[in-house]
């Protein structure tokens, strides 16, 4: 039968979690960069945007505060 050692096995056992790992973080940066490329998160610019679509016309203070609003969530 075929017989391996423990100590092997462990450091192969840990390697292979190693590189896992690295190989994880680096796909799940890639694809959010990706992500973020094509739904680029709320600006300034796209609240008045929306503002307008509504037929208003917003202040800065409204604009400021709608920004302060969505980067604390």
């Amino acid at each position: 039968m075929f017989e391996i050692n423990i100590a092997v096995f462990i450091f192969s056992l840990i390697g292979v979690l190693l590189v896992g790992g690295v190989i994880g973080f680096f796909l799940a940066r890639w694809l959010l960069k990706r992500e973020m490329q094509k739904n680029p998160p709320i600006n300034e610019k796209m609240i008045r945007v929306m503002f307008a679509q509504m037929g208003r016309t917003p202040s800065e203070k409204q604009i400021r505060e709608i920004m302060r609003n969505m980067n604390k969530q």
